[in-house]
């Protein structure tokens, strides 16, 4: 019986987790302009980055995801939570939460407008679009779910630790002998 009550209770919980997923991307798909907490949120879960923020609630969340974006100097310290992120901001969240490598000029210079360039360089950003336009919720989700793709497709072009080469990995083993 035990066992039973225990089943009952995991498969309502799923049920309950994926409704409120669901939930949630059908509102961020019906936004018309994101804001920074709700950008900073969103990109932080996705690009499931570990920091000290807090994701009790959603609004919480969406807060603290967005103080920590600001910390790190992915966000501009002047940025209104509610204010909507504008696409040149919202490249530059991406490509540090994602840990995306960039060409030279954003290489030397690492600011919101060299990371919007790359990132239409790169194809994630696609047709005709601005720097200072809103970031839709259709968007956001668009640009992320092609950093994912990409990633899952060829995980060593994105990866922020390049993995062992195999002629250090010979002469560290014929060391070891």
């Amino acid at each position: 019986m035990k066992n039973i009550i225990l089943t009952f209770f995991l498969l309502f919980t799923c049920a309950v987790i994926n409704a409120q997923t669901l939930d949630e991307i059908q509102t961020i798909l019906k936004t018309p302009a994101v804001s920074y907490a709700q950008a900073a949120s969103f990109v932080l879960e996705a690009a499931d980055v570990t920091g000290s923020y807090d994701k009790t609630s959603e609004q919480e969340a969406a807060r603290n995801a967005m103080r920590f974006a600001t910390e790190k100097k992915w966000l501009p310290q002047n940025a209104n939570a509610q204010d909507a992120i504008s696409l040149e901001k919202f490249s530059l969240l991406v490509m540090k939460a994602f840990g995306l490598k960039g060409g030279l000029m954003y290489t030397l210079f690492n600011s919101a407008h060299y990371s919007y360039r790359e990132m239409v360089f790169q194809e994630l950003i696609r047709g005709q679009s601005d720097p200072q336009m809103k970031v839709s919720g259709e968007m956001m989700i668009f640009i992320v779910n092609r950093i994912l793709y990409q990633i899952e497709d060829n995980p060593w072009e994105f990866a922020q630790e390049q993995p062992e080469s195999t002629a250090e990995k010979i002469t560290v083993q014929e060391g070891a002998q």
